[in-house]
Protein backbone atom coordinates (compact mmCIF):
# COMPACT_ATOMS: atom_id res chain seq x y z
CA UNK A 1 0.00 0.00 0.00
CA UNK A 2 1.16 3.53 -0.57
CA UNK A 3 -0.25 7.13 -0.75
CA UNK A 4 -0.96 8.20 -3.96
CA UNK A 5 -2.33 11.85 -4.46
CA UNK A 6 -4.36 14.53 -2.64
CA UNK A 7 -6.90 16.49 -4.75
CA UNK A 8 -8.51 20.11 -5.08
CA UNK A 9 -11.38 20.76 -6.68
CA UNK A 10 -10.13 24.45 -8.05
CA UNK A 11 -12.39 27.08 -9.70
CA UNK A 12 -9.52 27.84 -12.44
CA UNK A 13 -7.33 24.90 -11.94
CA UNK A 14 -4.41 26.04 -14.55
CA UNK A 15 -4.45 29.15 -12.53
CA UNK A 16 -3.95 27.25 -9.18
CA UNK A 17 -1.54 24.84 -10.76
CA UNK A 18 0.87 27.68 -11.76
CA UNK A 19 0.22 29.17 -7.65
CA UNK A 20 1.85 25.67 -6.68
CA UNK A 21 4.53 24.88 -9.56
CA UNK A 22 5.86 29.05 -8.58
CA UNK A 23 5.32 29.04 -5.23
CA UNK A 24 6.22 25.65 -4.10
CA UNK A 25 8.13 23.93 -7.02
CA UNK A 26 5.45 21.31 -7.98
CA UNK A 27 5.81 20.00 -11.24
CA UNK A 28 3.45 18.99 -13.89
CA UNK A 29 3.78 14.97 -14.33
CA UNK A 30 1.69 12.67 -17.18
CA UNK A 31 -0.82 14.38 -19.46
CA UNK A 32 -3.55 16.90 -18.41
CA UNK A 33 -6.59 15.30 -17.57
CA UNK A 34 -10.35 15.33 -19.88
CA UNK A 35 -12.56 13.32 -18.15
CA UNK A 36 -16.16 12.44 -19.42
CA UNK A 37 -18.06 9.97 -19.81
CA UNK A 38 -20.18 7.43 -18.54
CA UNK A 39 -17.47 5.33 -16.60
CA UNK A 40 -16.73 9.55 -14.37
CA UNK A 41 -20.67 9.54 -14.38
CA UNK A 42 -20.92 6.04 -12.39
CA UNK A 43 -17.75 6.91 -10.27
CA UNK A 44 -18.70 10.37 -9.47
CA UNK A 45 -22.57 9.70 -9.37
CA UNK A 46 -22.76 12.91 -11.09
CA UNK A 47 -25.16 12.76 -14.42
CA UNK A 48 -23.18 14.64 -17.11
CA UNK A 49 -19.70 15.24 -15.74
CA UNK A 50 -16.59 16.68 -16.67
CA UNK A 51 -13.47 17.17 -15.43
CA UNK A 52 -10.09 18.78 -16.23
CA UNK A 53 -7.09 19.37 -14.88
CA UNK A 54 -3.19 17.53 -14.00
CA UNK A 55 -1.05 16.20 -11.42
CA UNK A 56 1.42 17.87 -9.84
CA UNK A 57 4.20 15.99 -8.54
CA UNK A 58 5.06 17.25 -5.22
CA UNK A 59 8.86 18.94 -4.23
CA UNK A 60 11.09 15.81 -2.83
CA UNK A 61 10.43 13.07 -4.41
CA UNK A 62 11.44 12.09 -7.66
CA UNK A 63 8.81 8.82 -8.97
CA UNK A 64 5.34 9.99 -10.00
CA UNK A 65 3.96 9.98 -6.45
CA UNK A 66 2.50 11.42 -4.32
CA UNK A 67 0.88 14.04 -6.69
CA UNK A 68 -1.57 17.00 -5.87
CA UNK A 69 -4.38 16.56 -7.95
CA UNK A 70 -5.86 19.79 -9.20
CA UNK A 71 -9.15 19.73 -11.25
CA UNK A 72 -12.02 21.88 -11.89
CA UNK A 73 -15.51 20.29 -12.33
CA UNK A 74 -17.80 22.37 -14.61
CA UNK A 75 -20.26 22.15 -11.86
CA UNK A 76 -18.57 22.59 -8.59
CA UNK A 77 -19.90 23.66 -5.05
CA UNK A 78 -18.73 26.76 -3.61
CA UNK A 79 -17.86 27.46 0.23
CA UNK A 80 -14.59 28.81 2.11
CA UNK A 81 -12.81 26.20 4.12
CA UNK A 82 -12.35 27.61 7.89
CA UNK A 83 -8.69 26.11 9.65
CA UNK A 84 -11.72 24.20 11.96
CA UNK A 85 -13.67 23.32 9.51
CA UNK A 86 -14.76 19.09 9.48
CA UNK A 87 -12.65 17.56 6.76
CA UNK A 88 -9.51 17.66 5.01
CA UNK A 89 -8.02 21.12 6.51
CA UNK A 90 -4.80 21.53 4.91
CA UNK A 91 -0.91 20.30 3.25
CA UNK A 92 2.05 21.27 4.31
CA UNK A 93 5.44 21.52 3.30
CA UNK A 94 8.54 22.26 4.63
CA UNK A 95 10.63 25.04 3.59
CA UNK A 96 13.89 26.73 3.89
CA UNK A 97 12.40 30.18 5.08
CA UNK A 98 9.03 30.59 6.39
CA UNK A 99 8.97 34.26 5.69
CA UNK A 100 10.37 34.45 2.19
CA UNK A 101 7.17 31.81 0.94
CA UNK A 102 4.73 33.73 2.89
CA UNK A 103 5.99 36.66 0.47
CA UNK A 104 6.46 34.58 -2.55
CA UNK A 105 2.66 33.26 -1.73
CA UNK A 106 1.66 36.40 -1.33
CA UNK A 107 2.82 37.61 -4.48
CA UNK A 108 1.34 34.94 -6.29
CA UNK A 109 -2.22 35.89 -5.29
CA UNK A 110 -2.45 33.81 -2.14
CA UNK A 111 -2.28 35.38 1.22
CA UNK A 112 -1.39 34.52 5.02
CA UNK A 113 -4.19 33.13 7.38
CA UNK A 114 -2.25 34.43 10.73
CA UNK A 115 0.86 34.97 11.54
CA UNK A 116 4.10 33.39 11.29
CA UNK A 117 5.25 31.37 14.71
CA UNK A 118 8.53 30.05 16.54
CA UNK A 119 7.72 27.50 18.71
CA UNK A 120 10.86 25.25 20.82
CA UNK A 121 9.70 21.67 21.08
CA UNK A 122 12.76 20.57 23.26
CA UNK A 123 14.55 17.78 21.49
CA UNK A 124 12.29 17.87 18.87
CA UNK A 125 13.63 21.27 17.60
CA UNK A 126 12.44 24.57 17.43
CA UNK A 127 9.94 25.18 14.69
CA UNK A 128 8.63 27.97 12.54
CA UNK A 129 5.21 27.76 11.02
CA UNK A 130 2.44 29.96 9.35
CA UNK A 131 -0.51 29.18 7.42
CA UNK A 132 -1.26 30.21 4.13
CA UNK A 133 -4.46 30.42 1.42
CA UNK A 134 -4.00 29.59 -2.12
CA UNK A 135 -5.55 31.94 -4.67
CA UNK A 136 -8.68 29.58 -4.16
CA UNK A 137 -8.65 29.87 -0.38
CA UNK A 138 -7.46 26.36 0.04
CA UNK A 139 -4.80 25.95 3.31
CA UNK A 140 -1.34 25.46 3.29
CA UNK A 141 0.71 25.09 6.22
CA UNK A 142 4.58 26.13 6.23
CA UNK A 143 7.14 24.66 8.33
CA UNK A 144 10.85 24.81 8.99
CA UNK A 145 12.71 22.75 11.61
CA UNK A 146 15.77 23.88 13.41
CA UNK A 147 17.10 20.71 14.77
CA UNK A 148 19.78 21.84 17.79
CA UNK A 149 20.93 21.39 21.57
CA UNK A 150 20.89 24.93 22.53
CA UNK A 151 18.54 26.57 20.42
CA UNK A 152 16.77 29.44 21.90
CA UNK A 153 13.24 28.88 23.33
CA UNK A 154 10.98 30.86 22.16
CA UNK A 155 7.17 30.48 22.04
CA UNK A 156 6.21 34.03 20.46
CA UNK A 157 4.95 35.95 17.65
CA UNK A 158 8.29 36.49 14.95
CA UNK A 159 6.09 38.72 12.41
CA UNK A 160 3.24 39.26 10.77
CA UNK A 161 3.53 39.75 7.00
Amino acid sequence: MRYVHTNLIAKDWRSLSHFYQKVFGCKPIGQQRDLFGKWIEDITNIQNVRIVGEHLLFPGYCENFPTLEIFSYENSIEGEKQINSYGFSHIAFEVQDVKIIVELAIKEGGSILGKIVTKDYGEMGTGTFAYIRDIEGNIIELQNWKKCKNCETTNEVVEQV
